[in-house]
């Protein structure tokens, strides 16, 4: 019984086949021409690529000391369902998630001790300046956003995270371009011409975060970071006095496929960073195995501010240890329409003044 092959074009994906005229292989689809050498060194770096292999030690965490949690009390929101944890001498406060208020439901008992916890640097005040200078200079933002009253909303949270460290070797092949172009008389002409650009190494990483709070967006996490590690002590209760600590409901087992896509996002850009001189670079196939993958449990410091506009919830957050301030902001319907009226007038003028000039010069 004979064997078919098929080979897939490295450019457009399409299947390829011998051409006689040219005595080269020719995808039929995008035109590009191959030398049988060069299909068949490709085809075998393509039998040799491996799968990530990206598994984690998760025992992140510890247990609770005898009598260290007797100083915590647990606050369950019954309107989003978060559950927070304060010291015994926090009284009936609202959610810093929805706002809603919480109530408290008993002992804290249940969750794993974190290891590491950076205490917070930047007190309230620092927070309400550093929300007055999110908003100041935003013309189109509706007016209650700069009342006093919801400064005063915001609230300091411990933040849980997990912390991945791994080492890792990669193989990554990127789709690369090269594009030239040139005329003549009668025509416009591009040449695309496509490489397979093979990098590989090891790379280390260290506490790569993944917050454990399925009510924090992760995006919003992100955007405050980094938190600078150096500051981190190891945990103790004392340091949520005044503060409140958001319980993970998100484990760290849970995080696992985050991490790693933040791993695999990291290593293609680091990688792709070395490859010059081409019009485009594009990951196409990557490989990283891990080594040594273990998870740590921390409570990193954020200051949060919920707020409604229209029925929309907005939520604005600053590292507790930088100061970083992020989020997002309502458009005042009104001030907006006057804004682009007043960009329409300015327009017009500028038309009318070109106008003007040409009329005075004779052209028109």
């Amino acid at each position: 019984m004979s064997e078919l092959f098929e080979y897939k074009c490295p450019c457009c994906g399409g299947a390829i086949e011998f051409d006689a005229t040219v005595q080269k292989m020719k995808c039929p689809f995008c035109d590009t021409e191959f030398e049988m050498e060069t299909l068949k060194s490709y085809d075998e770096e393509l039998k040799n690529e491996k799968p990530d292999d990206m598994n984690w030690e998760t025992q992140a965490g510890s247990e609770w000391e005898q009598g260290e949690e007797e100083g915590l009390r647990s606050y369950v929101c019954k309107s989003c369902g978060g559950e927070i944890v304060a010291d015994e001498t926090t009284a009936a406060t609202s959610c810093p998630y929805c706002d809603n208020p919480i109530v408290m439901s008993g002992q804290f008992s249940g969750a794993l001790r974190p290891d590491y916890v950076i205490p917070f640097k930047l007190d309230k005040k620092a927070a309400k300046e550093g929300l007055k200078n999110h908003l100041s200079g935003k013309r189109l933002l509706p007016k209650v956003f700069k009342d006093e009253n919801h400064i005063d909303e915001i609230k300091g949270v411990y933040v849980p995270f997990w912390l991945f460290d791994a080492d890792a070797d990669a193989n990554i092949r990127y789709k690369a371009t090269k594009i030239r172009a040139w005329s003549d008389s009668n025509y416009e002409y591009t040449e695309t011409s496509f490489f397979a650009v093979s990098r590989g190494g090891k790379i280390a990483f260290e506490r790569v975060p993944v917050d454990g709070s399925e009510r924090m967006p992760d995006d919003l996490m992100e955007s405050i970071e980094p938190f600078d590690f150096r500051d981190a002590v190891d945990f103790q209760t004392a340091y949520l006095a005044g503060y409140l600590a958001d319980k993970y409901d998100v484990t760290a087992e849970q995080s696992i496929d985050h991490a790693n896509q933040r791993i695999k996002k990291s290593t293609e850009q680091s990688f792709a960073d070395t490859v010059k001189g081409y019009a485009s670079v594009v990951p196409e196939y990557t490989s990283i195995q891990l080594k040594n993958g273990k998870a740590k449990y921390a409570l990193y410091p954020v200051w949060l501010l919920n707020t409604t506009w229209q029925g929309k919830k907005y939520t604005f957050a600053m590292n507790g240890q930088t100061g970083k301030f992020v989020g997002d902001l309502p458009v005042d319907k009104s001030a907006a329409m006057k804004w682009r009226l007043g960009l329409t007038a300015v327009a017009g003028l500028a038309t009318y003044g070109v106008a003007w000039g040409l009329w005075l010069l004779g052209i028109i």
